[in-house]
């Protein structure tokens, strides 16, 4: 690799040919502050924030954007420097709705902290003409507050160039530039699929999921209801980091017993349903390879791509497995199997979901989810909700001991653990499917290739006589490449995997927020996947039909996967839409 020698503050630096000021920075220790830059999706070196000086050049140069050369001498903490970010942050300020003691992200917002490291006074120089946007609440999801953006354009450039689906973008111009929907359209008048990447992405207050958190504690309070929490797998590999634990940190004893100290009758786990939904989609995909049912079968555990699916391929709705999602499953088996189990009336039980999604909120809302005519799920929360609610009881999350699920809801194998990260689904549809169609025990359960954090991935598997093709996509915009590549002939598969968010679950939009700092520089996904896989890999039961709970479930109510009764309870169905139909 050929290499660049550069000095940054007097320190001699060797950083890759064609590295950035700022990657070269990284390399000597030193980071310099960013509020626009995400690498390889936002680089257009626009807020000035990361401005250095550079010998021989005429003003201060952006550093995100800005190429080393041999022999190259950068200043990054000059007076010019540090006075030019703080006149920076103040001209930011001075159209900027300051209500920092009421926003959602107060302590951890990226221009807070800029302002207090570079001692930005609360008396601001720079006072005249503001702007003031009504906050667009039209989306089931989230809620848009213009007052607080500050037109880094990181939520536009997601959207666009990793989902592909570019519903937001800048309008207007000058003073006048917002961030918002095509003709000034409310977000929920739009083709946005919910999928969250924009609030994770979002450094300030402007963008967040709607806080449910209070139906909740409501619910909690109520004695005529019987409260139930299920958690998704990603949940545990991420909470954590909202209370200091280092990223990929696995917490899921810890949260449990916060569940159960907030109040909840029964803490269970979605892993359950995981394992219910692979049931019952290994069962479709095989029935569809030997009853020449429509190919490829995709994956339907991801919202945000069944959204985008309805709106951008109608046509294949078709190909999409008809389960529903390990949420949904969870919370109809609940309200039918278990309330009859347990003689629960499913009109006083609560079903509340911890997920990694903002898209789950919508989910909630869709038709044919509610096998007990009552809601299959009745509130759906964030990760980032839940901390906030430990937060609001005074709980020491850090402090609290190691607990176990409830039964029987909480019982799971390795193969549901790993549906919180892209190739999860996959991989554990393959461990049951390969062992039904060869009827014999696999002697290693894992598909290591459908692993990884790439975008997209395939693999064939030669079983039972037969070419298995498959492949695994994560984000919206690699989903479109492959479904181009399936419509054209280019390809061919007999089953896909589809999740929303880039990495998967532990990924989602209703994750703990990280900083660009951090995000542009270390891979969150893949930490975080880790958790999931070694949690996996040290379980005694790794494929699904193994579950005992499962197999009790199918011998007292569900008769076999794919039953009339299974189909009535755990299946669903879906919508064409438009683009502009939301």
């Amino acid at each position: 690799m050929e290499t660049v020698n550069i000095k940054i503050n007097g320190i001699q630096v060797e950083a890759p040919a064609g590295s950035t000021i700022l990657e070269a920075a990284k390399l000597a220790h030193i980071d310099i502050p960013t509020l626009c830059f995400l690498k390889e999706i936002n680089e257009i070196g626009a807020c000035r924030i990361c401005v250095v000086e550079v010998k021989g050049a005429r003003s201060l140069v952006a550093s995100c954007v800005y190429p080393i050369r041999d022999g190259m001498e950068v200043w990054t903490n000059t007076p010019k420097v540090l006075s030019s970010r703080k006149k920076t942050l103040e001209l930011i300020l001075s159209d900027h709705d300051k209500k920092c003691l009421s926003c959602v992200r107060s302590g951890k917002c990226e221009l807070q902290k800029l302002c207090n490291d570079l001692n930005v006074e609360n008396e601001l120089l720079y006072e005249g003409a503001r702007t003031h946007y009504e906050i667009d609440e039209s989306a089931p999801h989230m809620y848009r507050d213009n007052n607080k953006c500050i037109l880094c354009r990181r939520c536009s450039a997601v959207c666009d160039k990793v989902q592909g689906i570019g519903v937001i973008g800048a309008n207007e111009r000058g003073f006048s530039t917002t961030i918002s929907c095509a003709f000034d359209l409310p977000l929920g008048e739009t083709s946005c699929v919910s999928c969250g990447q924009c609030i994770a992405v979002c450094p300030t207050g402007a963008l967040a999921e709607k806080d449910n958190t209070g139906e909740v504690f409501a619910a909690l309070s109520d004695p005529d209801k019987y409260v139930i929490v299920q958690t998704a797998p990603a949940v545990r590999a991420a909470l954590g980091e909202e209370f200091g634990l280092p990223i990929g940190t696995n917490v899921q004893g810890k949260m449990v017993a916060a569940l159960r100290r907030l109040g909840f009758d029964k803490v269970f786990d979605t892993d359950f349903a995981a394992d219910l939904t692979i049931m019952e989609e290994a069962n479709e995909f095989l029935d569809r390879v030997k009853n020449g049912g429509v190919l490829p079968l995709i994956t339907s555990c991801s919202p945000g791509w069944i959204k985008y699916c309805e709106h951008y391929y109608p046509d294949m709705l078709d190909n999409l497995s008809s389960c529903k999602s390990p949420q949904q499953m969870f919370g109809a088996i609940t309200k039918t199997y278990y309330a009859e189990k347990m003689n629960l009336d499913p009109e006083k039980m609560v079903m509340v979901s911890v997920m990694p999604c903002t898209a789950k909120k919508f989910e909630i809302g869709r038709p044919n989810e509610n096998a007990a005519d009552v809601p299959d799920v009745d509130i759906s929360i964030t990760t980032r909700e839940l901390a906030r609610m430990i937060e609001r009881v005074g709980l020491n999350f850090n402090s609290l001991p190691e607990e176990d699920f409830d039964d029987p809801l909480g019982r799971s194998t390795g193969a549901a653990v790993i549906f919180g990260t892209t190739g999860g689904v996959m991989e554990a549809a393959l461990r049951t499917a390969v062992e039904t169609l060869t009827g014999k025990e696999l002697p290693n359960p894992d598909f290591t290739e459908v692993r990884g954090t790439q975008g997209i991935k395939e693999a064939t598997y030669h079983v039972a006589g037969m070419d298995i093709n498959v492949a695994v996509a994560s984000g919206l915009a690699n989903a479109r490449e492959l479904l181009e590549q399936v419509k054209s002939g280019e390809k061919n598969y007999h089953f896909i995997e589809i999740m929303g968010c880039p990495g998967g679950c532990v990924n989602g939009g209703g994750q703990p927020k990280q900083p660009a700092s951090v995000r542009n520089f270390t891979d969150i996904k893949a930490l975080r996947a880790k958790a999931l896989y070694t949690q996996d890999a040290n379980m005694p039961l790794r494929k699904s039909h193994e579950n005992p709970a499962i197999k009790e479930v199918y011998k007292e109510y569900l008769e076999k996967p794919g039953s009339h009764k299974a189909h009535e309870i755990l299946h669903t169905t879906y919508v064409k839409r438009s683009v502009n139909q939301f």
